[in-house]
């Protein structure tokens, strides 16, 4: 098999309109396009803004990289003119019919790929009907779930095994069984739908989506080899799934200005940032930020700014605004009246913290050697980023498979501490409030004593793992290169049919 098939070889990605799916899938993107291969994104009009520049400076690199864009329906599924992005999307009834406005872009997909057949769609797991619209066109559809194998093992092995429903209460641990390590969870820290035990729209999506894997190509997981070995086996050799790890994949992004534009635009100058964190010491600065998606209340806002001054550490905190059209709103939809009186200003005027709305430059930020520690929701994405930053974690989870990966980074790799989160709360976390005394005591504990350095050697190992995995001969190096094979074999053996 000559060179020549590989850098032909064409494929598709289509991301699950979401930051925390759109941003891995650009990288993915870039990663295949650096590669030799021809990357087309697909996405709809307003998200294509998120990653024009990125796409244009990997372009200027000569690698082979464009987008084509569907129209979302969102007014046909009863959502707002515009609402493209989870992030617009405010509670449970929303999301679900969110769900439906991307299942109506079936017909544009299958319509796109007719057209100029790739060698291989990577379509997210949100999309279980890309499944059908790629065989019938006998393109190989890949999936990607955008998270760790701890959390594709823990949640098959839960929905096959149903231990939950072994205890006589939601407070009551049930360890995962058949599982490389002893993990407990009770039922409070499951999706609503599993903790019920209800036939709704939920479960049936999560059926589709998984009846929909096994019958896919296979499954790209944004991961490395070394970080979870024995999951990564558990995921191919005992659950039987074919799967490449590529990952990190935030770790084609090397020089600042990738840094610093990926996603939306930061509501703060990257070097205003840079030059604050410069002014501080090695490891003495808090970074904390839950994703773009979880919403916190005023009062859980509000514990954890006392919890930061009470601490006495120098932190930098990102905070949500839910008012997209501006003003002075914070995630809460309040006007900041969470803020304890005059806190921002002492914050300020000793130099001891900067918060920053909305959107924060957080690979820049993580990577900076003044960041001692990354207070987490143990979203996938932000997790890999500490991870590769080598900075201990205090985990956070609030929703989707979160409490499974602070499970992966506080029991198995031992480089986080929890928060003391009990409850999975969905997209609004007002279900749950985690004290001040419980947010300073893990803040300390991440921070302060042997403890503390014991986590920071073992973060800074897993950070030097995680960049070799990458380079020429690592074990992601080798899985992309595995996988590109494959895909050209494939390809020889369609075109000899045709």
């Amino acid at each position: 098999m000559g060179s020549d098939n590989v850098r032909q070889l064409r494929i598709f990605f289509f991301p699950f309109m979401a930051y925390g799916h759109i941003l891995p899938t650009i990288d993915m993107a870039k990663l295949f396009a650096s590669r030799g291969l021809k990357a087309t994104i697909i996405t709809t009009p307003l998200n294509a803004p998120i990653f024009a520049q990125t796409i244009q400076r990997t372009q200027k690199l000569g690698a082979k990289i464009d987008v084509q864009t569907v129209n979302f329906p969102s007014v046909e599924a009863g959502l707002s003119p515009g609402c493209e992005n989870l992030d617009l999307v405010a509670s449970q009834e929303m999301f679900l019919k969110f769900i439906k406005a991307t299942e109506m872009l079936k017909q544009p997909l299958e319509e796109l790929l007719s057209e100029d057949p790739p060698d291989c769609l990577v379509a997210d797991m949100f999309f279980p009907w890309a499944t059908d619209v790629a065989q019938r066109l006998g393109v190989p559809r890949m999936v990607f779930h955008g998270t760790s194998f701890f959390a594709l093992c823990a949640t098959e092995c839960v929905r096959l095994h149903e231990p939950h429903k072994n205890v006589p209460s939601d407070s009551d641990p049930f360890a995962i069984p058949n599982f490389p390590h002893e993990i407990k969870l009770t039922r409070k820290q499951l999706p609503e739908h599993l903790r019920s035990g209800v036939e709704n729209d939920f479960t049936r999506f999560n059926r589709e989506a998984k009846e929909s894997e096994v019958r896919s190509f296979g499954v790209i997981v944004n991961s490395f080899y070394e970080l979870e070995p024995d999951y990564a086996d558990y995921y191919r050799n005992v659950l039987g799934r074919r799967a490449w790890h590529i990952g990190p994949v935030s770790l084609c992004n090397r020089d600042i200005e990738d840094k610093a534009t990926r996603g939306k635009k930061a509501t703060i100058d990257e070097h205003e940032c840079l030059k604050w964190l410069d002014s501080k010491d090695p490891n003495s600065v808090i970074y904390i930020c839950f994703g773009s998606v979880a919403k916190f209340s005023p009062n859980q806002l509000r514990e954890i700014a006392l919890a930061l001054e009470a601490s006495g550490q120098q932190f930098i905190w990102v905070v949500r605004k839910a008012d997209k059209g501006g003003g002075d709103k914070d995630e809460a939809g309040g006007d900041e009246e969470w803020l304890p009186r005059g806190f921002e200003e002492r914050m300020k005027s000793e130099n001891k913290g900067l918060i920053i709305r909305d959107w924060a430059p957080q690979v820049l930020i993580l990577d900076h050697k003044a960041i001692g520690a990354f207070v987490t929701h143990c979203g996938w994405n932000s997790t890999l980023e500490g991870i590769c930053a080598g900075v201990p974690m205090v985990t956070w989870p609030v929703f989707a498979e979160q409490f499974y990966n602070e499970k992966l980074v506080t029991q198995v790799l031992r480089v986080g501490v929890g928060v003391g989160a009990q409850q999975w709360v969905g997209i609004v976390a007002d279900k749950e409030i985690v004290s001040k005394d419980r947010i300073e005591k893990a803040l300390r504990q991440v921070m302060v004593g042997d403890e503390a350095e014991a986590m920071r050697d073992r973060a800074k190992l897993l950070a030097d793992k995680a960049r070799r995995a990458i380079e020429d001969g690592g074990s992601s190096y080798s899985g992309m290169n595995a996988l590109i094979r494959e895909l050209a074999l494939h390809r020889i053996a369609r075109d000899a049919k045709s």
